[in-house]
């Protein structure tokens, strides 16, 4: 999950540099979602993990 939310970071800086804001503004908004679902992943896997102990 993290690697698709820089993948898109980097597409997203990418395309702002070359003028396509839509897509620029689209791939940030993508790599948001992946990366907060990347985080909630990670503290559920953290806290299954502390409980099985």
């Amino acid at each position: 999950m993290l690697h698709y939310a820089i993948v898109f970071i980097v597409i997203a800086l990418i395309a702002a540099v070359f003028g396509f804001g839509g897509i620029a503004a689209s791939a940030v908004g993508i790599a948001k979602i992946l990366f907060f679902v990347f985080l909630a992943m990670a503290v559920i896997t953290f806290l299954v993990g502390l409980m099985k102990k």
